[in-house]
């Protein structure tokens, strides 16, 4: 007997489903930011909304403090890569570093060097390059957000621009004049290595200190960087409050306004479309644009930062 011939029809299905699985690329995020800006709780409430749509989510911390997955991991502690090395050497299963959060959420967090020795930034090298040997970046996740410590103060800290690994960079920032130098700052280092590969900047995300036209400030800030404000996240108390619980905002109060931005800002991230090379500016058009927006109205004629 002859081989049965299978209709086209019937194969159909399952052809368009594995040409789907070929053209799904993971996005690699990395949101940097002022230290203290809120970037770890920006982006764990981020990644919650993310889940809600039926996203899979890869969160690697990337601060030797080790707090970029407490709120989805419930306040759990979580043993760092780095930690995990010294205690077990080479013998390290992916099951000892990456625990499941919020929503089936994979949270890592790569850790640092004892206090006063090495360097944070290479730990930060040596636990992504673990994980990559231990096959954490599956082909089922839809993102890897990879949350870094401050602003891009070594190469270290920048590897996951460096190397490539995140083609994505958001920054989160305020209306304090502080946090806009910080990111003009981080803007230079992703526009160096946008030169040589393809991380592009995706956008501004202001977290809010009710700054006097705070809005207006961040998106005339973002205009000049050649980028947008992607979305602006209000000041609500209920985020400390979630905090306390060691919850995100969404899995603590989903019902409130508060997760409602987060659920917007969720969205926002996943139908941007707008990834640009930053133009950083000069010291001194950055103070013209803080001196417009009334940032620097008390500020002598002759004050230097």
């Amino acid at each position: 007997m002859g081989a049965k011939t299978v209709h086209p029809q019937i194969l159909k299905p399952f052809i368009e489903e594995n040409e789907k699985m070929a053209e799904k690329e993971i996005r690699q995020i990395a949101i940097y930011g002022k230290g203290g800006i809120g970037k770890s709780t920006t982006t764990q409430n981020l990644t919650a909304g993310l889940t809600e749509l039926g996203k899979k989510v890869f969160v690697v911390g990337c601060d030797p403090k080790a707090d970029s997955t407490r709120l989805l991991l419930g306040g759990l502690h979580q043993k760092t890569t780095l930690d995990t090395l010294r205690e077990k050497g080479e013998n390290v299963d992916l099951n000892d570093i990456m625990k499941i959060g919020f929503n089936g959420t994979k949270c890592v967090e790569s850790g640092g060097p004892e206090p006063g020795v090495g360097c944070a930034g290479r730990g930060i090298i040596t636990a992504v390059g673990l994980l990559e040997q231990l096959g954490a970046f599956s082909d089922d996740l839809d993102y890897v957000f990879y949350d870094v410590l401050g602003d891009v103060v070594c190469g270290g800290f920048a590897m996951p621009i460096r190397e490539g690994k995140a083609k994505e960079i958001y920054i989160v920032a305020s209306g304090e004049m502080m946090s806009l130098y910080a990111a003009n700052n981080i803007s230079k280092g992703i526009q160096k290595y946008a030169q040589k590969g393809g991380v592009r900047l995706g956008g501004i995300i202001c977290n809010s200190r009710r700054v006097d036209r705070e809005e207006d400030l961040l998106r005339a800030f973002a205009k000049e960087l050649n980028t947008q404000l992607i979305y602006f996240v209000p000041r609500d108390n209920i985020v400390q409050h979630a905090e306390i619980r060691r919850k995100t905002v969404i899995e603590y109060n989903p019902a409130s306004s508060q997760a409602n931005e987060y659920r917007g800002l969720a969205k926002a991230i996943d139908e941007n479309t707008m990834f640009t090379i930053p133009t950083p500016m000069t010291q001194e058009r950055l103070e013209e644009i803080l001196v417009e927006y009334g940032l620097m109205d008390d500020l002598k004629d002759d004050y230097r930062i």
